[in-house]
């Protein structure tokens, strides 16, 4: 069973529906869920902002999260979950920003990736280091992991 089925089916069984705000993936995460047929029960929409103006006027992100922490970092990971939550019908989002590669600097190194979470009134964020796996890769493995995130967070305890 494919991670985006098993999301879906999860999905209904709680009751949930879901957004994706996009960065660095591009919207692959929106097409993995929509790959399934019969996800438009679940899925309500995917924001792919790639730019931070995309970020601030599609999902809210502030312009001061942007200047501090940059683009890549869990604050606006978090601010974009959030504003996509808040801009859908969905009761739970995920979100994804990092550097897919090539390239990136000391600070920021290829391969990293912020993850944010938002449901009800909770926000969660977390980064993962892919490492430098080239740039179809580190997308990939950032579509899995966010579709396991949901899982995990829908999946009962």
């Amino acid at each position: 069973m494919s991670i985006a089925l098993e999301l879906l089916e999860i999905a209904r069984k709680s009751g949930a529906t879901l957004a994706t705000a996009e960065s660095c993936t591009g919207g692959l995460i929106a097409g993995a869920i929509t790959e399934v047929a019969g996800s438009s029960d679940v899925f309500d929409r995917g924001f792919v902002t790639y730019s931070n103006a995309a970020k601030q006027e599609m999902l809210g992100v502030k312009y001061q999260t942007l200047e501090a922490h940059g683009a890549v970092s869990e604050e606006v990971a978090g601010e974009m979950a959030r504003g996509a939550l808040e801009r859908s019908t969905a009761t739970l989002a995920v979100s994804v920003t990092g550097i897919a590669g090539p390239g990136g600097s000391e600070q920021k190194p290829e391969g990293r990736v912020c993850f944010g979470l938002a449901w009800g009134t909770f926000v969660i964020t977390e980064t993962v280091e892919f490492g430098p796996l080239g740039r179809s890769a580190v997308r990939q493995a950032t579509v899995n992991h966010a579709l396991r995130l949901m899982i995990s967070k829908l999946s009962p305890q």
